[in-house]
């Protein structure tokens, strides 16, 4: 393994093992438990090569990526440089690509991009730094190219290329339809690629429809390449290009054909393999009790069949038997999955007073439970538990609601713009000197301008009433809704600071204040470098340090997900049915958010609103459960617990 030492195997996932169990895969791979520890590693290599390189008298040649995939990567070279001197005077660096047109001290340049996460903190020489430029003009572009390409060749070529992956499969700007022999170039960008980037842009609208690439040609003549891949939101793709054929329609399955290359994953972008999806397919299993219900699931689900129509021939058909004779029959292993199922569903997600708790998913005792629900956002509440929100108020229990950030940057300038002009009617001559340039900011900012902090008040003032007209409407007191504003958000722009012990002390003295039995957080993790994950950090950085509080021992942790993905079935552990009627509320309570109903900022690769994303899964979630054979309900919201 080029990535890997002995003292770094505790931290694999899964590690793979004889050939059986990788057959479906052409691309060696390793799998992390986070994306922290493997960038740490994939830093680690770069250093040696780094140093090896100087030992030898020799340059170092790296080719870079940009996306959130290998910001780690960069802060740990940055580590590395700052606290155990390793030196970059040697290094010469050629990036993967570059929007274009694009001004390189636009914020949303790979240029300004590459400077902010590593150059500015390294002792890199100026001329050794090679990013294409997003201004070169239409007529001159061929040649630079060219130049590009022969700039690399002179440099002895590409000793270690670092990429990413799209979710169209494309590596660098090489998108669906590359030429496995094409070189540097431009490209037109797919539209799931500009969607994917419309955050950072505040709007697929802005977002360049073309850009410089390095080609296939170009990658394929790195001595090393690694590529790294978090999250599940990349787990479909990653199969493809791991298992599937060599295709221009995907172009990160060229790199079957390169001898030295890893891809890097963590467990979410592993997830669809078949040896971690369905290991039975590939060989025997350790049929742990995760795996089993997994198993069964996926058996019901393939054969549609619900879990107590299951026959042993059924078991025996797909990869199954050694399950089946560890068990002896399929009844024995349908019955008890078809109990387990039917024990998550409850209509009482605090409990049900005086009832046997026995397989119930949550305590009956206290009766009057406190619940403190965080939610990253000032939306992420209703859109993925809004239905179990209401069931809490509803069934007597101490609520609160704690939002994380103040979600300012997701207000569009135009919305923002309608309340200060509402403002500018009522104020007086005095008041609307103060509102006049703020106006004015509104109606001139640029795309690529920081919001002024008057500004980012104004929009964060939006989204907190917005959140109050919906907890009002759920029966909340307004003493119960808390606004968190954790300062790790609040920078003005999409990047964000890491968390810090501030960002920690604020989360800690609210669950301190409450004492709460249930606390709900996001668990949705597709990003490994977004908001939601870093409010769960967050949390959990908190209850360990109150891990020692009384109250902690009977403080229960549940998991949501938001309005993109819902946990697998085999990992949900409650799931709360909703009538008609509260599916309807749910809606009505999503609607107060109304600076995130319409042509939303980020809305990312889906157009569907967010009410109507958050009903079509909930939807599926009690379709899913009917088709099981469990009982029919119009709407279900899951959750996972998370033991501390």
């Amino acid at each position: 393994m080029k990535i890997l030492e002995k003292e770094y195997q505790n931290i694999l996932y899964k590690s793979p093992g004889k050939f059986e169990e990788t057959r479906f895969e052409k691309i060696h791979n390793e799998i992390f438990l986070n994306s922290a520890d493997a960038s740490k590693l994939v830093a680690k290599e770069i250093a040696e090569l780094i140093i090896s390189k100087r030992q030898q008298g020799e340059n170092c040649v790296l080719g870079l990526a940009t996306g959130s995939s290998p910001i780690n990567v960069y802060a740990e070279l940055v580590r590395l440089h700052k606290e155990e001197g390793l030196d970059f005077d040697n290094v010469i660096t050629f990036n993967l690509d570059e929007y274009w047109p694009m001004d390189r001290n636009n914020v949303h340049s790979y240029h300004y991009f590459m400077h902010e996460h590593l150059f500015k903190h390294i002792n890199i020489r100026p001329e050794n730094i090679h990013i294409p430029d997003g201004s070169i003009p239409q007529d001159k572009l061929m040649n630079y190219c060219l130049d590009y390409e022969e700039n690399i060749k002179n440099a002895g070529g590409i000793d270690f290329q670092l990429l990413g992956i799209g979710r169209t499969g494309h590596i660098g700007f090489n998108e669906p339809g590359s030429h496995y022999n094409s070189g540097t170039r431009i490209i037109t960008l797919d539209y799931l690629t500009r969607s994917d980037a419309a955050s950072s842009f505040h709007g697929i609208s802005n977002v360049p429809r073309k850009a410089i690439t390095m080609g296939i040609n170009t990658l394929k003549r790195a001595h090393r390449i690694v590529l790294l891949a978090w999250g599940q939101n990349k787990a479909d793709i990653i199969k493809k290009s791991i298992e599937g054929e060599i295709s221009s329609a995907i172009p990160a399955t060229y790199l079957q054909n390169h001898q030295n290359t890893t891809f890097v994953l963590d467990k979410g972008a592993a997830s669809e393999l078949t040896r971690i999806k369905t290991p039975w397919l590939v060989g025997s299993c350790n049929w742990s009790e995760e795996l089993k219900n997994k198993g069964i699931i996926w058996l019901s689900q393939k054969v549609r069949k619900a879990i107590l129509n299951l026959t042993d021939k059924d078991y025996n058909d797909y990869g199954m038997s050694d399950l089946l004779a560890q068990e002896g029959s399929a009844y024995n292993l349908n019955i008890g999955m078809f109990n387990r199922m039917q024990q998550t569903i409850t209509g009482w997600p605090g409990g049900k007073y005086n009832a046997d708790d026995t397989n119930r998913p949550e305590r009956a005792l206290p009766k009057t439970k406190r619940i403190l629900i965080f939610s990253p956002h000032p939306d992420d509440d209703v859109i993925s538990m809004g239905g179990t929100f209401d069931r809490l108020v509803e069934q007597g229990h101490e609520v609160h609601v704690a939002y994380q950030t103040s979600g300012n940057i997701a207000v569009a300038d135009h919305e923002a713009l309608k309340f200060a002009e509402i403002a500018w009617e009522f104020a007086s001559d005095m008041d609307k000197q103060k509102l006049a340039p703020l106006i004015l900011e509104l109606k001139q900012r640029k795309e690529n301008e920081i919001n002024s902090e008057q500004v980012r008040r104004l929009k964060t003032l939006i989204r907190k009433n917005e959140s109050l007209g919906a907890t009002r409407f759920e029966g909340l007191p307004d003493t119960n809704v808390h606004f968190l504003n954790l300062p790790f958000y609040e920078t003005g722009t999409i990047k964000k600071n890491p968390l810090s012990q501030k960002d920690i002390d604020i989360v800690k003295e609210l669950i301190d204040q409450i004492e709460p039995h249930q606390i709900y957080a996001a668990g949705d993790l597709a990003d490994p470098h977004g908001t939601h994950k870093v409010c769960l950090d967050i949390i959990l950085e908190s209850l360990a340090e109150l891990k020692d509080r009384d109250y902690m021992a009977d403080c229960w942790l549940w998991l949501y997900r938001g309005a993109w993905h819902e946990f697998e079935l085999h990992e949900i552990d409650m799931a709360v049915p909703l009538s008609p009627d509260q599916v309807l509320k749910k809606r009505q309570a999503i609607f107060f958010h109304q600076s995130q109903k319409d042509g939303v900022m980020f809305q990312g690769e889906d157009i569907r609103e967010f009410w109507v994303r958050a009903e079509d899964r909930n939807k599926e979630t009690a379709i899913k459960y009917r088709d099981l054979g469990l009982a029919k309900y119009a709407a279900m919201e899951a959750f996972k617990r998370m033991k501390l």
